[in-house]
């Protein structure tokens, strides 16, 4: 079968609306932080409540939000999930208190669980069955490209630190999201819903224990996401002689990498043995990069700058395996009708390990030293390892007995 190398116009028009999409959330990444402890007067211990219990919200609602976008339809469920985060951000503005925060996370973080999994649904609809994977990809490079670009402009605001400023930064990100759900509403065809007496059962992706298996080792490996944005940094300032800058440094090269060559690192992973394929080498790698990190306390000067951007140059191709084996393992294991909360659940995976790795990093890593990141590289490399068995045992059973 030949390779498709052009994408439909509904699918040019979801990498437009990521672009809009993570524009304004870019802005928002950059800005919420100081937004809500200078402007709205919260305190960072309320602030961390508030993110924690939004967390824990939205791993719960991940799966059930991914079955709605299945019977009502991926676009209608996006665009609905996208009006509600329009409506939240914007009420964003007027939080006082902890208590109105809380409430406004909370909804927040229901409202990205349900047009997480209805995006995912939303792809599987719109894009040919063998460009999945590489529609991932490229909305991923348009993500860091969006994300990159509003980070940029968000400097701009916090230059001023002026709270109409900031008020205005997230109402920017509100209209985002509305000029998102326009673009999907009115540029892209619907993809049907799954009738619920035709389609599987609403509990098929939480019965289904292999692929949950996987999820969970999925979950782990994407860890590397804290490990750039927490523990090397934190590394790099309390066990290392490297000027502090590098993180900066690690930080875009990480960016510019993910940009250069996600669509190239992803090829081959839309079938399932490449995919699981995929997942065992980003273990193997995130590993190695832990490895390399560890050796940086005992090396000095130029030794362990290098060091440093040879562990980020690992962890950065890691990471995209990851991404892409995740993909497309996520969208061949879902039966048909089941994309939506195959989708959700799979998602649960980034939740948990964006949950767990931060007291993993810190406890671990950084406060143990190199046994730390050895016991770190474990997890990774054991994570990689058992996953080509976890899926081509799932791969077999279904073919045996269906999911449903």
């Amino acid at each position: 079968m030949a390779v498709t190398t052009t994408f439909p116009p509904a699918v040019r028009s979801l990498i437009a609306a990521t672009l809009v999409n993570t524009l304004g959330n870019g802005v928002y990444a950059a800005v919420a932080a100081l937004y809500l402890t200078r402007a709205a007067g919260l305190s960072v211990g309320q602030v961390g409540v508030g993110l924690t219990i939004a967390a824990l919200i939205g791993l719960a609602a991940s799966t059930p939000l991914g079955v709605v976008a299945d019977r009502l339809g991926p676009n209608r469920t996006y665009v609905g999930f996208l009006l509600l985060q329009t409506v939240t951000m914007t009420a964003l503005t007027q939080v006082r208190s902890v208590v109105p925060y809380v409430v406004v996370a909370g909804v927040t973080a229901i409202a990205d669980s349900g047009q997480r999994g209805a995006k995912g649904a939303l792809i599987a609809g719109l894009a040919p069955v063998d460009q999945r994977v590489r529609t991932r990809a490229i909305l991923r490079v348009a993500t860091n490209i969006g994300m990159g670009v509003g980070m940029g402009l968000a400097g701009i605001v916090l230059a001023v630190d002026r709270r109409e400023v900031y008020v205005i930064a997230l109402l920017a990100n509100a209209a985002t999201y509305l000029v998102t759900a326009g673009l999907v509403r009115f540029g892209m065809p619907p993809v049907p819903p799954v009738p619920r007496a035709t389609g599987p059962s609403a509990l098929t992706a939480v019965r289904d224990r292999r692929f949950l298996v996987f999820v969970a080792l999925d979950g782990v490996l994407t860890m590397h996401a804290a490990m750039a944005q927490i523990g090397i940094p934190l590394w790099i300032a309390t066990s290392t002689d490297a000027p502090r800058w590098m993180v900066s440094v690690l930080l875009v090269l990480n960016s510019v990498a993910v940009v250069l060559l996600q669509v190239r690192v992803a090829r081959g992973t839309e079938t399932l043995t490449g995919a699981a394929r995929a997942g065992r080498r980003a273990g193997l790698l995130l590993a190695i990069a832990c490895l390399v990190l560890a050796v940086t306390d005992t090396t000095s000067g130029t030794v362990t700058v290098a060091l440093l951007i040879v562990a980020a140059l690992v962890h950065v191709v890691g990471e995209m395996l990851q991404s892409a084996g995740g993909w497309g393992i996520s969208f061949e294991l879902a039966p048909p009708g089941a994309q939506g909360q195959y989708q959700g659940a799979y998602a649960m995976g980034r939740q948990l390990g964006d949950l767990a790795a931060p007291l993993l990093l810190t406890t671990v890593a950084i406060s143990w030293g190199w046994p730390g990141w050895l016991l770190v590289a474990a997890i990774f490399l054991t994570a990689g390892l058992l996953i080509p068995p976890v899926v081509n045992h799932h791969q077999l059973t279904r073919d045996l007995t269906p999911v449903g």
